[in-house]
């Protein structure tokens, strides 16, 4: 990102002795090179390993960390290519010193080089964490030419391993299909992962991925690399396999359409690339990133909890009025519920928001819907004792708007061209570019939050991508800068408002999950994960998803039945409750349209989950049996940091007459303790099953496993282990 880096404690510049070790609690990665020569990447996996010992075992230790092009061995795929004021596009990077700093709870490793020839500085940063195995790593590209220089390709980081039995898991999938990973063996050649929406980043492929290196990967075993760019915008992941016995793996913001021309005196930093290495499988990295979001800031919500809320949106759409919203904070409160969130059409003046076809950017409270205003919700969900919380849609506007009226310079587009239009036939993605513009989204927040202070929570959607690619702020040379210009304007309006309302939770919503990435997840407390709510599509898209992202970062709602967007299924109302407990539960319906066993069944959910959502949200997560293998059930589990206490899930999503189910085997428990269980959120009008209030001890439940009993079609089981 364009931005003047924060000033470090403690900075140290050392003579330069040819090779570092960057290490966390169990991992470490092997640098070496000798002052005016390239930095190579030796080795990155089990803390422990040295260079002579790598030497000995017959290593080559050739790989750059920091490829580029033109002078490099050009077998390797370069990760960084300037072209530099005279048409030079070569680079000839040199070390020219280290140092060693201390940045909050991790080590920060700073390697600067410099071009042979042209004055272009190039900084390599390795981070890493002294509580967590997480390594991030990320260049600052200094351009000291007296005229603009282009950054061709600028990935953030670059990491090179011995090829083998390696497997590469990453997450396909599509609106209201989000997440699915594919597990494919890493061949010779060139693997390309790369999502070019423009402004949200995750629907069809996500910028994380995970490299199993002894075979096909497995849940608890395996050395296993996971890799997350921190980034909202268009990326690319590469992994080129090459005849050298070497699998490259690439990571960075796609350069298609994005040549940045970085001005003199300028400094651009890439974002950054999160590593991390277990030896117990994609299950070990995924509680490694879930650690290091809840601890280090990368989830700005941290070990805190989520709110059990009602949102409107599936249960009314646009047919929003005050006398529903209050009816709706009453069902809320019955059920036990602390929030209720009011969605889309609330506002509009001129242009009533009634359906999606105009209104957007008007954010102004349509009188005729709420005639007391805004004021008169905060307080009445004040008067029931839960909170309030609001749908806005800040970076989009509609043709049908007082706004674009005003400023139709505002919206994405290039002069003459006719206008592509997105949702509703009139949606258009304002030009974050332009500070005016951020400035406008920041004070829509900001004056919602001065005037209404007791608005507790911001559902913030993204529902367009960027159909035309034109800035009218931007000068006519840098119009290629867009795509990476318009996310760090988002970014600092992101910093503006956590500023100054650090405690509002704001939830990331991009028509489902079409932004669940660690580049905004610091902003917000939470994603909304899938437009898609019904409950055995969501086992599929929340076990994706856990991969990478914590469940406190999950948003997991009850939905209505039957349901559209599955073709009308229908789905019990446990199995609906029981799966979306394995998140931050919430609720998506209509309650005066639930029956009373529905009524019944919730209130139950949400008493029980009151008690489980501790370690349900702050737990580690071990993922058991994966619907993915075709078992007829699926099954995960949180453990307290003490393994102590322990939520299961259980759901049956296949059903067959005679039907052998897999018996569970738990994890993460301690073998010798003694653990009691208990069923919660038990169906209505039915008692606990038979191991309800059992005891086993951790070793039995891990290496036996006992028999749950689903006997009836979506059948679902929760427990509680302590």
């Amino acid at each position: 990102m364009l931005a003047v880096c924060a000033l470090l404690l403690s900075a140290k510049v050392l003579a330069w002795e040819g090779q570092v070790s960057v290490t966390t609690p169990n991992t470490q990665m092997l640098l070496h090179a000798w002052e005016g020569g390239d930095l190579r990447v030796a080795y990155y996996g089990t803390k422990g390993a040295t260079l002579e010992e790598l030497r000995n075992a017959g290593d080559e230790l050739n790989a750059s960390a920091l490829p580029v092009f033109g002078t490099v061995d050009m077998v390797q795929l370069p990760a960084l290519q300037v072209q530099h004021a005279d048409g030079d596009l070569n680079l000839e990077l040199r070390v020219k010193n280290y140092e060693l700093r201390k940045d909050g709870n991790a080590a920060l490793h700073v390697f600067t080089m410099e071009d042979r020839l042209q004055p272009v500085t190039v900084k390599v940063y390795y981070k890493a964490y002294s509580r967590v195995d997480i390594l991030e790593t990320w260049t600052e590209i200094t351009n000291n030419e007296k005229k603009p220089i282009l950054l061709k390709r600028y990935d953030s980081g670059h990491l090179v391993l011995r090829q083998g039995d390696v497997w590469l898991t990453h997450m396909h999938g599509d609106w209201a299909a989000e997440a699915e990973p594919v597990m494919e063996p890493v061949t010779a050649g060139l693997k390309t992962i790369r999502n070019t929406d423009g402004a949200r980043n995750s629907h069809l492929d996500a910028p994380e991925v995970m490299l199993s290196l002894d075979g096909k990967p497995q849940e608890q075993t395996g050395r296993t690399i996971g890799a997350a760019l921190c980034w909202s915008g268009n990326y690319e992941l590469r992994v080129n396999t090459v005849m050298r016995r070497e699998h490259h793996l690439y990571a960075g913001i796609d350069p298609q359409s994005s040549e940045y021309v970085l001005d003199p005196k300028q400094t651009f930093q890439t974002p950054h690339l999160a590593l991390a290495f277990s030896t117990e499988g994609m299950g070990g990295v995924s509680r490694t990133f879930h650690r290091w979001a809840r601890t280090e800031g990368m989830l700005h919500r941290g070990m805190k909890v989520g709110d059990m809320l009602l949102n409107s949106w599936e249960g009314l759409y646009f047919d929003i009025d005050e006398g529903r919203m209050k009816a709706m904070m009453d069902d809320i409160a019955k059920f036990g519920g602390e929030l209720f969130v009011m969605d889309d059409g609330w506002f509009g003046d001129k242009y009533p928001r009634n359906n999606d076809t105009s209104s957007l950017g008007d954010w102004v409270v349509d009188k005729r819907k709420l005639p007391n205003g805004l004021k008169a919700l905060t307080d009445a969900a004040r008067e029931r004792g839960i909170k309030f919380g609001i749908w806005i849609e800040p970076e989009a506007v509609n043709t049908r708007s007082e706004l674009f009226e005003r400023h139709p310079e505002w919206a994405l587009q290039t002069k003459g061209r006719e206008l592509r239009l997105g949702r509703g036939g009139t949606q258009l993605v304002l030009d974050m570019t332009n500070p005016k513009v951020q400035d406008f989204v920041f004070n829509l927040v900001d004056t919602l939050l001065t005037n209404y202070p007791d608005i507790a929570y911001i559902k913030w959607d993204a529902n367009a991508s960027i159909q035309n690619y034109g800035s009218l702020y931007l000068p006519k040379d840098r119009q290629n800068n867009l795509y990476v210009d318009y996310h760090l304007g988002l970014l600092n309006v992101l910093q503006r408002i956590r500023q100054k309302y650090p405690d509002v939770v704001i939830q990331d919503c991009a028509s489902g999950g079409g932004r669940a990435n660690y580049g905004l997840l610091p902003y917000f407390d939470e994603f909304w994960t899938s437009d898609n709510t019904d409950a055995l599509q969501r086992v599929y898209i929340q076990w994706g998803t856990s991969l990478f992202f914590p469940a406190n970062a999950m948003a997991c709602h009850i939905n209505h039945c039957p349901y559209w967007n599955t073709g009308g299924r229908v789905i019990p109302v446990k199995f609906r409750c029981d799966v979306a407990m394995s998140g931050r539960l919430g609720i998506e319906l209509q309650p005066k349209d639930m029956t009373d066993e529905e009524r019944q069944q919730c209130t139950r959910c949400f008493q029980d989950y009151k008690q489980l959502r501790p370690i349900v949200q702050t737990g580690d997560l071990y993922r058991l049996v994966s619907p993915y293998d075709r078992k007829g059930v699926a099954s995960l589990m949180y453990v307290d940091e003490g393994r102590t206490q322990g939520t299961l899930f259980v759901y049956k999503i296949d059903n067959y007459y005679n039907q052998p189910l897999p018996r569970i085997r738990l994890a993460g428990l301690d073998p010798d303790a003694t653990y009691t269980l208990t069923e919660k959120n038990v169906r209505v009008g039915q008692q606990p099953c038979s191991l309800s209030g059992k005891r086993f001890t951790g070793r039995f439940l891990m290496e036996v496993g006992i028999e749950v009993p689903l006997r009836e079609e979506y059948a679902s089981r929760v427990f509680e282990l302590k």
